[in-house]
């Protein structure tokens, strides 16, 4: 038994869910996302309510049961509330530039800027020079955009240095260790 597929995905004001087949369909004032959802689970819609069930009751159906209930109501708080993703940038001469909505420039200790260009969908915001705000409608690309950001440099145990999750704790190492006498 799911527990998460068998929990309604509550839809708010201004929200639509069409279902065409296996294909889904959510409308809200942020935007449309579609979806194709597995074989095994139908969606049912009413008065402001969503409902995933399974069509079978094998192992493969449970497991994507509750994933695409997962999906859909994603979809929704995508389309209503939008997501984002807050990333930190922490050295000394490292720093975000907002290049329009859907361009940043980093300096990131390497010998020329890199730019980082977004894909559809998804816009930048830069509150200030250490921080970058990845902001979109699909979860999924919000989550890879703001990861491939900090995998250009990624926080490193022995200064710090590097760009981290807002939040995310770095586990720091000593240095070496100085051999006295000798």
């Amino acid at each position: 038994m799911s527990r998460v597929g068998n929990k309604p995905v509550q839809i708010p004001g201004g929200v639509e869910i069409r279902v065409e087949g296996r294909r889904v369909s959510v409308t809200g004032p942020k935007g449309t996302l579609q979806r194709e959802l597995p074989g095994p689970v139908v969606v049912d819609v009413s008065e402001g309510v969503a409902q995933v069930r399974r069509t079978r009751d094998d192992r493969e159906a449970r497991a994507l049961h509750g994933l695409s209930r997962a999906l859909l109501a994603n979809m929704v708080t995508g389309v209503s509330e939008g997501f984002r993703k807050e990333l930190e940038i922490h050295g000394v001469g490292y720093r975000a530039l907002q290049k329009g909505p859907s361009s940043i420039e980093l300096q990131l200790g390497f010998s020329h800027p890199v730019v980082v260009d977004a894909p559809e969908g998804i816009t930048f915001e830069v509150p200030s020079p250490t921080q970058v705000v990845v902001v979109g409608i699909d979860k999924e690309r919000v989550g890879q955009v703001a990861a491939d950001i900090r995998a250009l440099r990624r926080g490193e145990p022995y200064k710090g240095k590097g760009i981290r999750y807002k939040g995310e704790q770095i586990r720091r190492k000593a240095g070496k260790a100085g051999i006295s006498g000798g």
